[in-house]
């Protein structure tokens, strides 16, 4: 079936006239012939809970440690509230980098804990090692999720280790928490509570969250904003309410083209049905909001067809599949 060109990229660069957190700009990182970030460039919202998905080898994990400075970058520039990464101070994985008006922090799967520490150690840890700290922010922290204070880290649950490593996290202050995938250890419950606290602390605090994940099933439920990766480039971007309002799937009898104007994202056929993703033409969220229901109505008009909205995890694998890079470990939930 011939598709529109480049179907598969899809890229709100700007959040608006709101405040930006994170620029990117024509960012590349080259390990020796291996290409993991190439030509990136987006644009990240302040104060928002960002999902950063991509299949693995995506450049995920790349993105977040040159965003972070703790890799150079090849090419290109990022910025972090409009500083250059580059004349922000050492990144630290444990705690923030840079000055007093842009810190950063990022924590990973493998969590910087010592093992013999108590969490109340480890608090004390964090105030000795950063010149920024919040004692009361991480208390708060350990208490709202119940985690005991005088128990050494190697006796705490994993997901309790977890949350400790978020507290010394919170405790720097920073104006931009990059997370990569360290909430594996929670169940889905906790998952999206530490994400809804998470939200709240950005709101409150001025904190931008950068969250990687690979359970696009909770999308929806933890993130208010979307950047997916596939093959080192972002192919996705943009706020989860505008995307979901640009896109809507159309079935009916199997035909080589849907009877809706758009670009196919994908393109699905038994032999009596054909069922596709559309992205509807408009370059705005004020332009396409609402079309996937008036798409329902009166703008579907061939027999036989109906137009219903693409939920988020549909959408991310939908995107991820006309790039050519959709692993069994990114399927949305049957």
């Amino acid at each position: 079936m011939n598709q529109d060109p480049e179907p598969d990229v899809c890229l709100d660069l700007g959040p608006g006239n709101g405040p930006i957190a994170v620029e990117v700009r024509e960012l590349t990182k080259r390990y020796g012939r291996v290409w993991a970030l190439r030509d990136c460039g987006f644009r990240l919202p302040a104060h928002r809970i960002i999902a950063l998905v991509g299949a693995n080898g995506a450049g995920k994990s790349t993105l977040m440690s040159v965003v972070s400075g703790l890799l150079p970058a090849t090419a290109g520039s990022v910025l972090v509230d409009g500083r250059p990464v580059t004349s922000r101070r050492r990144a630290r994985a444990d705690g923030a980098a840079g000055d007093g008006g842009s810190r950063v922090a990022i924590l990973g799967q493998d969590k910087p804990l010592y093992r013999d520490f108590s969490a109340a150690d480890m608090l004390r840890f964090g105030r000795w090692t950063n010149r920024v700290w919040d004692q009361r922010r991480a208390l708060a922290w350990l208490a709202r999720f119940e985690v005991p204070l005088d128990r050494p880290c190697a006796r705490l649950s994993g997901g309790q280790r977890t949350q400790v490593a978020l507290a010394v996290a919170l405790g720097t202050r920073p104006t931009l928490l990059l997370l990569d995938e360290p909430l594996a250890d929670l169940d889905p419950v906790a998952r999206t509570e530490v994400a809804g606290e998470l939200l709240a602390e950005a709101a409150d605090g001025g904190m931008t969250v950068v969250l990687s994940t690979h359970v696009v099933a909770e999308l929806a439920g933890i993130s208010d904003h979307l950047l997916l990766l596939a093959g080192g480039r972002p192919v996705l971007a943009g706020g989860t309410e505008e995307l979901l309002a640009r896109h809507v799937r159309l079935s009916g009898p199997r035909a080589e083209r849907p009877p809706l104007a758009g670009t196919v994202v994908r393109a699905r056929h038994t032999d009596r049905q054909s069922t596709f993703t559309v992205r509807l033409p408009g370059a705005t969220p004020a332009d396409t909001a609402g079309r996937a229901d008036a798409a329902g109505g009166a703008r579907v008009t061939a027999p036989g067809w109906s137009a219903r909205p693409v939920p988020l995890d549909d959408l991310v694998i939908s995107y991820l599949r006309a790039s050519g890079t959709a692993p069994l470990g990114l399927e949305a939930a049957a």
